[in-house]
């Protein structure tokens, strides 16, 4: 398979799926930092309580596990993120790593314009919805950093890690490059998430317990797609003609050459 981003005639490649596995891991990106953290949810689950484990976002709280909505589609942004690495390479990842930078950026932007233009005290609804879309897009500047350094790391971590190790594996065993980049990724984002956005708000216990679970929660949701993962990327080397190894690759991530 190809290992360069030129043809035999010195023009660039096109791809026929690449923008549109872009739109979709913005999208979901997106959704999951924006739609996701408004819902706590707790689904009962039939084990014993956890003695000495917190009832803050992420535990076993008696029978019932709890934690953010976010949680759940969070982690399908970093499939998106193995899927582009594995088929396209880390160079054209690293492009969609920004755009989701940049998209982050710009909807936080956007939801402080909307929150803070005067409200139309003639509309009913607002009574309604100004509220509510302060408890949903409200965070505090901590947590905005949080979420916006911790992705922007974190991608990189994992699209650096696949790429590697998939170079080292002569392109074998997909699944353990696919959870290990997760869980080096999902790891640095936890750890730098937490810390940031809650240090000095919640004990330094809780503070580690939720970390742990939330990248221990994300890391088992891309191993129940794993065969998914296998599925379209096979799929999408097919159609593409392209399976691409990061040999001679700028690991560089402020860049947006193809190499």
């Amino acid at each position: 398979m190809a290992e360069s981003a030129t043809t035999g005639l010195g023009q660039r490649r096109s791809y026929r799926y690449y923008d549109l596995v872009m739109v979709g891991f913005v999208t979901v990106l997106l959704c999951s930092n924006l739609i996701g953290p408004g819902k706590s949810c707790a689904v009962d689950v039939g084990v014993p309580v956890v003695p000495g484990w917190s009832s803050e976002e992420g535990f076993v709280l008696g029978t019932l596990l709890v934690f953010g909505a976010g949680n759940i589609f969070f982690p399908i942004s970093y499939i998106f993120g193995d899927v582009l690495t594995e088929v396209y390479g880390y160079a054209r990842a690293r492009k969609v790593i920004w755009a989701g930078f940049g998209a982050m950026i710009f909807a936080t932007l956007m939801a402080q314009v909307v929150l803070k233009l005067p409200a139309n005290p003639k509309e009913p609804f607002n009574q309604t919805i100004v509220p509510a879309l302060e408890v949903v897009f409200g965070n505090t500047w901590r947590i905005v950093l949080a979420s916006i350094m911790a992705f922007w790391v974190g991608d990189f971590v994992n699209s650096y890690v696949l790429a590697k190790m998939k170079v080292w594996t002569g392109g074998r065993h997909l699944w353990a490059r696919t959870i290990t980049s997760t869980f080096c990724g999902q790891g640095v984002d936890s750890l730098l998430f937490y810390p940031i956005a809650f240090a000095g708000i919640w004990d330094g216990t809780t503070l580690l317990q939720v970390a742990v679970f939330n990248w221990v929660f994300k890391v088992c949701v891309e191993v129940v797609f794993t065969p998914l993962t296998y599925l379209v990327c096979n799929g999408l080397k097919r159609a593409e003609g392209e399976d691409y190894y990061d040999r001679g690759t700028n690991f560089t991530p402020f860049s947006l050459e193809d190499r």
